[in-house]
């Protein structure tokens, strides 16, 4: 029966119309010879170039369907995959949270605000470990990503110190359950066709929380050295407009009462507290401990990135009651950027006076002039040619003024929409009830995910057109494309020639032999994902213990840790690739950090495993 299915395997089309010859011993006909080396170009191609990875798969899934090697149906099979699909959906509930308030919640009450990268680690790869083994780790990656990205510029950590830890706890944390992560869910159903039992919810945990807790200090202890040190080319501090501008702490808000250290207030990044008003009063240098009341108003100094993360504080609100004149709803209104030129009307008038709001439908928030702090209320600031001011509008403010004599070099500031505060625990309820539908597997993680997505745009949640932009398109792509590359390795044989040629020389001893599997399915692994690579090794393993006469329970452990547990490639498993972006990483960096990794875990399950399941 089983040389049937491999025989089935070896004789896979080659390409459309293409004579199909045998694969007996080691033949590989020229299809596979070229898919090996588009494989290992795309590999080098990573590692000595700056070249975008969606390009490059892109270019290489191009190659090899005009070669004929890959059908349109198998290249393009990526695109259709539920995982994929699910990523892409993810953006969107992610992009719900933050605009509505909720991911800030989550942050404040879970992560905290740490002083050192060691101590951000562990806060943020404990609670990530933990979640990962109740749900899919790809999904709570993809929702992860901007909490961590605005964490890190929030705590002014370098975000290449956290994003590759996010991804390695995910994947740990997926190996201790079995709906941790799609691949022993793979195994598991292997399993159960073959005739045998299928595994236990927690029956993986055995070598899964060892190998992670060990993963886990690996990083720890590691990662100062192993992982870059990254800062963007040009720093936010570097910025020449420093914006002054007035927050209010309104009636009932959840920040009276609060210290400035507790409201989070006090190390803003790229800004600082001036002074406090009340009640006619000025409190300058204010001290941490000053407790906030309500009708505080607070004057900032800080770059537009800073304002902007003002604004989204739950518990502020812009000081100007110009802003609450406005026709247009706050959540369909941005940030904009304009300079005034010398021909404008308002030149030598006060904003007030000048009826700035009534005239340009757009409210002055701060003002920037040459690095000079402006120390007035923004409604007596008597405006000047050349000064930056920060306006509150709709997007149409910029088709509307670019052309206009009176400002010169509008721009909108991205991702300033004003948060839905209102909104934020309906977006978390609904994160919550997705979670819990897949946890209980009462819904797939897609159609779960899309319920949640489509309810967080009917409630307004998220506007239709912000959550559109909050799919990552070249995310998708890479994932997508890594899928039909590794699947040419399958299709032309040339992965199960090079795995059973390498299965062999494990001898008669079956310990060796779950250790060469593992070394096996770790290395189809990092080239042609986690799922294609078990589907592939189980059938080969399953032959080799039937021949050695010993249980197969072993090979199948050992096939669902190596297909999990991928570290050195960004293109091995989707969360490499998910974080490989707003980390700012090279292909290198994975092979530094994530080699040792995948050679400390393959010791680790190798031993453990005859251990707990004996042959």
């Amino acid at each position: 029966m089983h040389a049937t299915r491999n025989a089935g395997i070896l004789t896979r089309s080659r390409g459309p119309g293409a004579d199909e010859p045998s694969r007996g011993g080691h033949f590989l006909g020229w299809e596979a010879w070229f898919s090996v080396a588009v494989v290992l170009g795309v590999l080098a191609l990573l590692i000595a170039t700056r070249i975008a990875p969606d390009l490059l798969l892109l270019a290489a899934l191009g190659l090899l369907m005009a070669t004929g090697i890959l059908r349109p149906a198998d290249a393009l099979s990526g695109f259709s995959n539920e995982g994929v699909m699910t990523v892409a959906v993810l953006f969107i509930v992610a992009a719900a949270l933050r605009e509505t308030g909720g991911m800030a919640l989550v942050v404040n009450r879970l992560l905290g605000l740490p002083k050192t990268v060691l101590a951000a680690q562990v806060r943020m790869m404990l609670p990530i470990a933990t979640m990962s083994a109740f749900m899919n780790n790809t999904p709570l990656v993809a929702m992860m990503l901007p909490v961590i990205d605005d964490w890190t510029k929030k705590g002014r950590l370098a975000a290449s110190k956290l994003m590759i830890p996010l991804s390695y706890a995910a994947v740990l944390g997926g190996t201790c359950s079995l709906i941790g992560t799609s691949t022993n869910l793979v195994v598991d159903g292997l399993l159960r066709s073959s005739g045998r039992p299928g595994m236990g919810m927690f029956e993986v945990a055995w070598v899964g929380l060892p190998s992670a807790a060990i993963g886990l200090v690996y990083i720890l202890v590691f990662g100062r050295w192993l992982l870059p040190d990254r800062k963007p080319a040009i720093s936010t501090l570097d910025d020449p407009r420093e914006y002054t501008v007035e927050m209010m702490v309104p009636e009932g808000s959840a920040l009276v009462g609060k210290s400035i250290e507790e409201a989070g207030l006090r190390n803003l990044p790229h800004t600082f507290l001036i002074e406090i008003e009340r009640d006619g009063r000025i409190f300058p240098a204010v001290a941490p401990h000053e407790r906030l009341l309500a009708d505080d108003r607070l004057v900032f100094a800080g770059v537009v990135e800073a304002v902007v993360d003002l604004q989204k504080i739950r518990g502020l609100a812009p000081a100007t009651n110009q802003v609450f004149k406005l026709d247009a709803p706050r959540a369909r209104r941005t940030l904009i950027e304009a300079v005034v030129s010398p021909s404008c009307p308002m030149i030598g008038k006060t904003i007030r006076d000048g009826q700035f709001r009534s005239v340009y439908d757009a409210v002055v928030i701060a003002v920037a002039r040459h690095g000079e702090r402006l120390r007035k209320k923004i409604g007596d600031i008597v405006l000047q040619s050349g000064d930056t001011l920060l306006l509150e509008a709709l997007p149409a403010f910029v088709k509307h003024q670019r052309n206009s004599r009176d400002f010169f070099l509008v721009s909108r500031v991205e991702g300033s929409t004003p948060p839905r505060h209102e909104k934020a625990w309906l977006a978390i309820t609904l994160l919550v009830g997705m979670v819990v539908l897949n946890t209980l597997e009462v819904l797939p993680i897609l159609v779960a995910a899309s319920i949640a997505a489509g309810l967080m745009v009917a409630s307004r949640c998220i506007s239709w057109t912000s959550a559109r932009r909050a799919v990552d398109i070249p995310v998708v792509l890479v994932i997508a494309a890594a899928f039909g590359v590794g699947k040419s390795l399958e299709v032309t044989g040339a992965a199960e020639v090079i795995a059973k040629s390498l299965i062999a020389l494990g001898g008669s001893d079956p310990w060796v032999v779950l250790f060469v599997v593992y070394g096996v399915t770790m290395l189809f692994t990092e080239m042609i994902t986690n799922n294609a690579a078990a589907a592939l090794v189980f059938p080969i393993a399953l032959e080799a213990a039937e021949q050695l006469g010993v249980d197969f329970r072993p090979f199948a452990l050992a096939i669902t840790m190596a297909a999990s547990a991928s570290f050195s490639t960004p293109i091995g498993y989707q969360t490499n690739l998910m974080v490989m972006g707003p980390g700012g990483y090279r292909f290198t960096d994975y092979i530094r950090i994530g080699l040792p990794l995948n050679l400390l875990m393959w010791l680790v399950a190798s031993s453990i495993i005859p251990w707990v399941w004996s042959f």
